[in-house]
């Protein structure tokens, strides 16, 4: 008498069933699908914009982190609202370089282009 094993491939051998084999592995990590779907959905850039937003306390200091707000991020301009003209033109004119190197030593250089304060 044959085994079993062999018995049932020679049966599925003869009733013209392929052999079964494994099945190849698509699991994949979350990280790597939503690196991948990101990009093509837009949102990898509403990502940043939050990351920015949470950022912003320890990147322009507490006293502008209560007169000022980061509330968009397209095509590399971050638009920062103000509550008062002198507190925009003391951004504009004496902190906005300093604040755009800091955001992009942060995010890197690709992600920041331009920095425009709005009241």
């Amino acid at each position: 008498m044959l085994p079993d094993s062999l018995r049932q491939r020679v049966l599925a051998d003869w009733r013209g069933y392929g052999e079964v084999g494994e099945r190849p592995d698509k699991t994949a990590s979350i990280a790597g699908v939503l690196a991948k779907i990101l990009p093509k959905l837009g949102l990898n850039e509403r990502l940043t914009e939050q990351q920015m937003m949470e950022a912003w306390r320890d990147i322009v200091g507490d006293f502008l982190a209560l007169h000022s707000i980061p509330t968009a991020l397209s095509g590399g301009v971050l638009t920062i609202r103000v509550v008062q003209p002198s507190v925009r033109y003391e951004l504009d004119r004496s902190w906005k370089r300093e604040i755009l190197k800091k955001l992009q030593a942060r995010f890197g250089p690709g992600i920041v282009r331009e920095i425009r304060f709005r009241i």
